[in-house]
């Protein structure tokens, strides 16, 4: 048989090859679309510049949901796209504790960057090995949120390929949204009695909640500000203590970590004392309770007043 190609026969061969070649590039194109690329480090966050951007750019949410933002991992791909980002979204008060390095790799090669802790008013931690450092939770309290938001409108409307206007948009939306969960948590808040506003959680994860709305923090099962932190024989005991002394009739678990430690000290302390699992660190999936921040943060405010109103 002869092997050489007709005309006809090369034609369609170069065709062939040309529509592999366009498959193979539009393979390569689909890791990113043309929009900006913003990557987030949590999820509570990721959630939020989504609410913002919306289609404008792409928002890559490294944190998957029900992780623990002290202790979460990503992957090679994930680490290089971080570095070839147009801007970095982050907590950047010591809470991505397992992704530092890959910021810094990042901010090294001149990526933008975002970091919330930078525009809020940041408490420290009152006790513990964490004492004096910088809390990372702000989110528990949405005026401070609402600070975040404020502050990350110019800097996304400002990424080439953006409308502005959209942004614009989205964000008074938004922001509005925050204002009327910050009035609802202050009307259901307010009506717990004076003597029950206590809060004991896995670690010290409320105190902006507290301090926005006049809380105070018995204690934490695990001292300090990461759930990395182990607890000792005398810190059960002042908790169980403090628990006596103020008779708060409920305790609140983490989603993102084990409450073996709470229901244990709940059962140490002589009194009866409900242990209520909250939303605090991560985001969930869509069936999971708590799927956008929004909707995290009232049904933690449900849950805290009715186990403290009993």
């Amino acid at each position: 048989m002869n092997a050489r190609r007709t005309p006809r026969g090369r034609l369609v061969a170069a065709l062939l090859a040309a529509g592999l070649t366009a498959s193979a590039l539009a393979g390569c194109a689909a890791v990113g679309d043309g929009r900006p690329l913003v990557v987030v480090t949590t999820n509570i966050l990721g959630d939020v510049v989504e609410e913002l951007v919306g289609d404008e750019a792409e928002v890559l949410t490294l944190m998957k949901p029900n992780a623990d933002p002290h202790s979460f991992e990503i992957s090679a791909q994930e680490a290089a796209r971080l570095r070839s980002a147009d801007l970095i979204v982050s907590n950047g008060l010591g809470l991505e504790e397992g992704l530092q390095q890959h910021l810094d790799a990042a901010a090294a090669d001149g990526v933008a960057a975002f970091v919330a802790g930078d525009v809020i008013d940041v408490l420290a931690y009152r006790d513990g090995d964490a004492a004096g450092n910088p809390d990372s939770h702000f989110w528990t309290d949405p005026a401070r949120m609402r600070g975040v938001v404020d502050a990350l409108e110019p800097v996304l409307s400002d990424l080439d390929g953006v409308a502005s206007s959209e942004v614009t948009a989205r964000t008074t939306e938004y922001r509005s949204a925050i204002d009327e969960l910050d009035a609802e948590m202050m009307r259901a808040f307010a009506a717990i009695p004076a003597d029950r506003r206590a809060l004991v959680t896995n670690h010290h994860v409320f105190g902006y909640l507290a301090d926005r709305f006049d809380f105070e923090v018995v204690g934490a099962v695990i001292p300090g500000g990461t759930t990395l932190a182990a607890p000792s024989a005398s810190d059960l005991a002042d908790l169980v203590t403090a628990i006596e002394r103020t008779g708060v009739p409920a305790i609140f678990a983490e989603s993102s970590s084990p409450d073996r430690l709470v229901r244990a000290l709940a059962e140490e302390a002589d009194v009866h004392v409900d242990v209520v699992e909250l939303f605090t660190e991560s985001l969930t999936d869509a069936e999971g309770g708590a799927p956008d921040y929004l909707t995290m943060m009232r049904v933690n405010t449900e849950r805290i007043s009715t186990g403290l109103s009993r």
